[in-house]
């Protein structure tokens, strides 16, 4: 006989975040108003199986792409697994109604430029709305600019325009430390610190704030704004990338592209790695993208010049040749 009794859904009991029954506040709020909250919940006998969980098994994907989109930064995968599990804990915890605050979700990323922060803050939104801490997997990133206004009245309204368009979601700053200027009394940008103090804890259900930016900076940054700091629960540390990781990254991206450097365009491009990363201005995974961009050109200019029929292996096949006409190589000969 059939029954008009509503199903629970599977998994844990929760629904899928962006679903009409979902709840943009704590993801244990049950999904509809004639649902007895105490029918969502297991028993203390009960068994809960996380590796059976649907929601477990996207954020495990998550994971692995995570492992294999970025070369090294063992620490930052660490710490990525880390925060999954605790929200994942948090959500068993929330199935038994043992009940506790929602976790803080504010970030801090810190590392040279190149790094990975921008990839593993959109990586992190995805795991955070699957995980039902957040409506959408958006990332709003912003700069010092888009915050801070010219003139008095302009600089509130810019940061609840940003915040408002990161609602639901997360709002990454890149180089926050930009943010505070203590060298000009008049300058706006202590404002925008005190907007966000007061958003990130009144909208902690509806908006995680990433802070990016090098490390020394933004250790001043949070030193000289202890209140912000303490609203920071997770501080990640992005180490650059070594001359083994950077060779992998470049294979990586050439590969990507439908690219392959021949054999000794490798080992001229392991040697342009080592000569670049002595120079000023290095930035690691941005400066190795770069540089096969300018293999790419130089690759483009010696195919149009030989005037003769093209095959496939021709346009996959990056050569020594288009490796070594980089300027790198004239600055380091004696």
């Amino acid at each position: 006989m059939a029954s008009n009794q509503r199903q629970k859904p599977s998994g844990f009991g929760y629904y899928r975040p962006g679903s009409e029954e979902f709840r943009t506040t704590l993801p244990s709020q049950a999904p509809d108003d004639d649902l007895d909250p105490a029918e969502m919940m297991l028993a203390d006998g009960d068994v809960l199986d996380l590796s059976a969980d649907e929601v477990t098994k996207e954020v495990d994907e998550l994971l692995t792409t995570l492992d294999h989109e970025l070369v090294g930064l063992t620490n930052v995968k660490r710490r990525v697994r880390e925060i999954a599990s605790l929200l994942l804990v948090d959500r068993a915890r929330q199935q038994f109604g043992l009940s506790s605050s929602r976790p803080t979700l504010h970030m801090s990323f810190t590392g040279g430029p190149g790094t990975g922060k921008t990839t593993v803050a959109q990586r992190m939104a995805r795991m955070l709305h699957a995980l039902g801490y957040i409506r959408t997997p958006k990332v709003h990133t912003v700069t010092r600019d888009d915050l801070v206004g010219q003139f008095i009245g302009h600089t509130a309204p810019k940061t609840k325009e940003a915040i408002a368009k990161a609602a639901g979601g997360v709002l990454f700053i890149d180089e926050a430390y930009y943010l505070f200027r203590p060298e000009n009394e008049r300058d706006y940008g202590q404002e925008v610190i005190e907007i966000l103090l007061q958003e990130m804890e009144s909208e902690r259900a509806n908006l995680v704030v990433i802070f990016a930016g090098y490390p020394d900076r933004m250790d001043t940054f949070f030193s000289a704004n202890p209140g912000l700091s303490s609203r920071v629960a997770h501080h990640i540390a992005f180490d650059d990338f070594d001359h083994a990781e950077l060779v992998q990254i470049a294979d990586l991206m050439v590969s990507a592209e439908n690219f392959r450097f021949a054999d000794e365009a490798q080992e001229a491009f392991s040697t342009y790695l080592e000569l670049r990363m002595q120079q000023p201005r290095f930035s690691n995974a941005r400066s190795v993208r770069n540089a096969v961009e300018r293999c790419r050109l130089r690759q483009a200019k010696r195919l149009v010049e030989l005037k003769r029929p093209l095959i496939r292996d021709d346009l996959v096949t990056l050569t020594s040749e288009d490796v070594f006409g980089s300027s790198v190589f004239d600055k380091a000969a004696p």
